[in-house]
């Protein structure tokens, strides 16, 4: 796949673009690939950010999807530090914010996503934080590890999805007394349901954090320009030396619509865009956080995943279909955390309503298991919690479109490729 006369353009620098990039070049395309990132940094990975990067286990550097020197090796163009503000889709043009005007061939948006604030009174006042970038990291890493040896308010994390549990957990190892208020009943309730959010809600209670649950932030009080407590719906009034937003994300999408891009009507938005990531432009393409794939199979809709995982793969998956392949992105959403001493893997997708039965196999109580979730007696998802080896099993147990006995699920003496479908 030569192509030397061709520019491909990517706009976003972080996993999925960084891995677009590479796979153009392994697959032998010898044209212009310029990447576009609006960020100072070199294209990095987000995981650490809440985890060993935020408590000081891992160095900058660590975090960088490639060496800096890799993109001039590999003849990548560089424009970091500089939005892409327009797309002029006839002219096949992309106009930069200090006016500067790249043309293109074929376009991947891999813009990913953005944190949504909190909007509340106080939200101006310095404490105040959110985690998406390496700068935010930065910012709440000094928090973190910088705070008063004393009577410490701590910090209070609006949101038990699993940036807050994760923050939890870092700040709760370093001592920083932790408050977690979520209006749901359980941590992770609309992503795991209620029988695993009790599990994460035990998990972090046995290390100290602190739950409000049913109760929603409605204002940050400060005190000489610093976050001093936060109120919340029910009443109260929690102390604090920092607040963290973590209430989920939103696609960037805006770069899109002003360019006539259709966009997903289904609940999560994003780029609409077909099994091969396309949009509803012929040249330009959509992939990580941003992309709402279409399903293969008829009528089930789409689906944007935010997980490290989706950017992973797709940013490849995109590349190749630049390339003319045929590309059919059809993954298992999958996804992993890392809280205290639990290590964990998830893969497919049943959200509160999508599935009848939980299914559990090894003890829960020794934080060693397998939890399933299904839909007469077909497996939707599946999380392996400090039990490992078992992805591929889990992942062809929730392509098939067999059901499974649940009492052979939930047996640990029966192995789970015996009940995959011939």
């Amino acid at each position: 796949m030569d192509g030397a006369h061709r520019t491909f353009l990517i706009i976003g620098g972080g996993l999925a673009g960084a891995k677009a990039a590479q796979t153009l070049r392994e697959e032998g395309f010898s044209g212009r690939v310029i990447l576009i990132g609006d960020e100072h940094e070199h294209p990095y990975e987000r995981p650490p950010l809440s985890k060993d990067y935020l408590v000081g286990r891992a160095e900058r550097n660590s975090v960088y999807v490639h060496e800096p020197s890799w993109y001039a090796h590999h003849r990548v163009e560089l424009h970091l530090g500089q939005p892409a503000v327009a797309i002029d889709r006839q002219a096949r043009e992309v106009r930069l914010g200090d006016g500067t005007r790249l043309s293109y061939d074929a376009l991947l948006l891999a813009t990913g996503a953005e944190p949504r604030r909190l909007d509340v009174p106080g939200t101006e006042l310095a404490g105040v934080h959110h985690l998406r970038r390496l700068a935010h990291a930065d910012h709440l890493r000094g928090v973190l590890t910088g705070g008063p040896s004393g009577d410490d308010p701590g910090l209070v994390i609006a949101g038990a999805g699993w940036i807050g549990l994760e923050v939890a957990a870092a700040a709760s190892a370093l001592g920083v007394p932790v408050t977690v208020v979520e209006p749901e009943p359980t941590p992770l309730h609309g992503v795991l349901g209620p029988e695993l959010g009790r599990f994460f809600a035990d998990l972090h209670g046995d290390h100290g954090v602190r739950f409000v649950f049913g109760a929603r932030l409605t204002e940050i009080t400060g005190k000489d320009g610093m976050v001093a407590s936060v109120r919340t719906d029910d009443g109260r009034e929690l102390p604090a030396r920092a607040v963290l937003a973590a209430i989920g994300a939103a696609p960037r999408t805006a770069l899109a619509s002003a360019a006539g891009l259709a966009l997903a009507a289904e609940a999560g938005g994003g780029i609409a865009v077909d099994t091969s990531l396309r949009t509803s432009d012929p040249l330009i393409y959509a992939a990580g956080d941003v992309a709402s794939v279409a399903l293969p199979e008829p009528g089930t809709g789409r689906r944007r995943v935010e997980h490290w995982a989706n950017a992973l793969n797709s940013g490849p998956a995109a590349a190749r279909a630049m390339l003319g392949r045929d590309v059919t992105y059809d993954r298992v959403p999958f996804f992993f955390s890392d809280q205290y001493d639990v290590g964990l893997e998830y893969s497919g997708w049943a959200p509160p309503g999508a599935y009848d039965q939980v299914v559990f196999r090894g003890d829960v109580g020794k934080r060693a298991f397998i939890a399933f979730w299904l839909r007469e007696g077909r497996v939707l998802a599946g999380m392996n919690v400090n039990v490992w080896d078992v992805t591929d099993p889990i992942q062809r147990l929730v392509r098939s479109p067999e059901p499974v006995d649940p009492a052979a699920l939930g047996d640990p003496e029966t192995p789970l490729t015996s009940l995959l479908a011939e």
